[in-house]
C-alpha cells in the first residue's frame, strides 16, 4: 500500500566507507549531537540530587538508566544570559567559563567498541599530518570554517546551507566545550552540509589493512508493545532524492506500508507531521539511505522494531559496529521488496526471534549513545584531530566569535530557540570522560568484517 505523507532525511553529513576527509568526517557527527538533543535528556546538564534517573526518549516510554551523579557546585552552574531587553540584539562571550574543568575520574570506564573507528578513520593523515595546504584546498566546497582557539570557538560564514544544519553544528561543537572546558585542543575544520561528498576518498587510502534537527518532531511518546504493532514493514520518506528510494516506493507488496515525503509541505504546517511518535506502529521498520547517509537510522533502531536495513554505502559514526541478526536484519539493495517481504513473513512466524533482534537494536543505542557518549566521542575525534595538525591555527578576518548566547539568545521562541533551551550544557562534566580503547588489531578487525558479511550473504 502507499500513502501520501512526510519524515526526515536531514544531517549535516556523511561519510564514505571507509575514509572521509577532514570536511566530511566530523559533521555528522555535530548533527547526531544536535538530533538527538530532543531524545535524551542529559541527567549531567539538568541538575539534580545525588542520584539521578536519566529519562532515555520520552517519560512516557518506560525506559530509564540509574546513573550517580553528583551535583555540580553551584559556581559552575553556567545558564544562558540573555538580555531581557529585546531590542538587544547582540550579545558577547562571556569570559566566566573557560577555565579547565577537573572532573572526577574515580572510576572512568572504557569508552564503547565503535571509539576505535577513530584511530581508523584518521589513518590517511597519520603520516603527513594535515597541513595548511591540505585544509585550504578543500575551503572552496565549506559552508564554514570552525576554529577553536584558547577555548573560543569562532566560525566564517561562506555559505547558508539547508534548512538548520550549520546551526546545530556550530551549536553542538559550543555544547562540548562548555561539556569539557579546556580540553579541546586549538584547530580549524572545514564543514560541508550538504547531502553528498566534494572529497573522493581515493585520495585518502588508507595504508594496507581493513571507514536531529527541530525540522523533526522528536518528542515524548508512549511506547506501543511489540505484539500489539501492526505485523508489517514500514518505511517514509522522500523517494525524490535517491534511485533506490524510487525503487521501494514501487513495491507493490500487502507486507509494506509506504508513505511519501514532501518537506515543502511540511515547512508550510509546522512539520506537524513528522513525528516520529506516529511512525512506531509497526513491527518492522525499513531503512534506506536517500541521497546519501540518513539522520532516521538511529531512530528506527531506537523503537525495538526489527530494523530491515538495506545495505547502506555511507556509514553513521556507531553503526559499524552493529552486527546483522542480532541489531538488525540485512536487506540486499537489488531485493529490495522481496527481502523486505521475507523477512516480515520470517518475523511472523518467529515472533520471539524477531522481537529479540528489535530490542537488541534498540539496547544497543540505549547503551552506547547516551549523550555523555556522544560528548566523549567528540572530545577524542577532535583531541586526535588536533594531534595530527601541522599548522598554526589562525582566526581569519571576517570570522566572529560564537557562544551559546550569541546564537541562542537572538532567537525568540519558537521550535530552534526550544530545541537550544533543551540541549543547553549548563556546567561542564561532573565525570571524566570515558578512556579510549586501542586501535584494532588488524587481525580480529578482519575477522569481524568477514563475518558480518558473512551473516548477511546467508540472511
Amino acid at each position: 500500500r502507499q500513502h501520501n505523507n512526510s519524515i526526515s532525511s536531514l544531517s549535516c553529513k556523511l561519510t564514505k566507507p571507509w575514509f572521509t576527509t577532514t570536511i566530511f568526517f566530523f559533521v555528522f557527527i555535530i548533527i547526531l549531537l544536535g538530533a538527538s538533543f530532543s531524545w535524551m535528556d542529559m541527567g549531567f546538564a539538568t541538575g539534580g540530587g545525588p542520584i539521578k534517573v536519566t529519562r532515555v526518549f520520552t517519560k512516557n516510554s518506560n525506559v530509564h538508566i540509574l546513573e550517580t551523579i553528583l551535583p555540580p557546585p553551584t559556581s559552575l552552574n553556567n545558564p544562558l544570559r540573555c538580555s531581557l531587553d529585546q531590542n538587544i540584539t547582540t550579545h558577547t562571550c562571556s569570559e566566566s567559563y573557560r577555565e579547565k574543568s577537573d572532573p572526577k575520574d574515580d572510576d572512568t570506564e572504557t569508552c564503547p567498541d565503535y571509539f576505535r573507528w577513530i584511530h581508523k578513520d584518521l589513518e590517511a593523515w597519520r603520516e603527513n599530518g594535515i597541513t595548511r595546504e591540505t585544509l585550504e584546498r578543500a575551503s572552496g566546497k565549506a559552508h564554514f570554517r570552525l576554529i577553536i582557539k584558547g577555548g573560543r570557538v569562532y566560525v566564517q560564514q561562506y555559505n547558508k546551507s539547508f534548512q538548520t544544519r550549520d546551526v546545530f553544528t556550530i551549536w553542538g561543537i559550543v555544547q562540548l566545550l562548555r561539556m569539557y572546558p579546556g580540553q579541546v585542543p586549538d584547530l580549524e575544520l572545514l564543514f560541508l552540509c550538504s547531502d553528498l561528498p566534494e572529497i573522493w576518498r581515493r585520495y585518502y587510502r588508507p595504508r594496507p589493512g581493513v571507514s536531529v534537527t527541530p525540522e523533526i518532531n522528536i518528542k515524548e511518546w508512549k511506547k506501543v508493545k511489540w505484539e500489539e504493532r501492526e505485523p508489517y514493514a514500514y518505511w517514509k520518506g522522500n523517494p525524490q532524492v535517491a534511485k533506490i528510494r524510487r525503487d521501494l516506493i514501487i513495491c507493490h507488496d500487502p507486507m509494506l506500508h509506504l508513505y511519501r515525503q514532501d518537506w515543502k509541505r511540511e515547512g508550510t504546517i509546522g512539520f506537524r507531521t513528522s513525528n516520529l511518535e506516529d511512525q512506531w506502529t509497526h513491527r518492522y521498520k525499513v531503512y534506506v539511505e536517500g541521497r546519501a547517509w540518513s539522520v532516521s537510522q538511529k531512530y528506527i533502531l531506537a523503537c525495538d522494531s526489527m530494523t530491515l536495513l538495506v545495505k547502506p554505502f555511507y556509514f553513521d559514526f556507531f553503526t559499524r559496529s552493529l552486527v546483522p541478526m542480532e541489531h538488525y536484519w540485512p536487506i540486499r539493495p537489488r531485493q529490495k521488496c522481496s527481502d523486505v517481504a521475507f523477512a516480515v513473513h520470517w518475523g511472523n512466524n518467529n515472533t520471539k526471534k524477531a522481537k529479540a533482534i528489535g530490542r537488541n537494536g534498540s539496547r544497543f543505542i540505549l547503551k552506547n549513545l547516551k549523550m555523555k557518549y556522544v560528548y566523549d566521542y567528540m572530545l577524542h575525534l577532535l583531541q586526535s584531530y588536533g594531534k595530527l595538525m601541522k599548522m598554526n591555527v589562525e582566526v581569519p578576518e571576517g570570522a566572529e566569535e560564537v557562544c551559546a548566547e550569541t546564537i541562542a539568545c537572538r532567537i525568540n521562541g519558537g521550535r530552534v530557540r526550544q530545541s537550544m533551551n533543551d540541549s543547553l550544557v549548563m556546567y561542564p562534566g561532573v565525570k571524566a570522560a570515558c578512556v579510549m580503547p586501542p586501535p584494532f588489531e588488524e587481525d580480529a578487525l578482519k575477522r569481524f568484517l568477514e563475518k558480518k558479511e558473512s551473516v548477511e550473504k546467508k540472511s
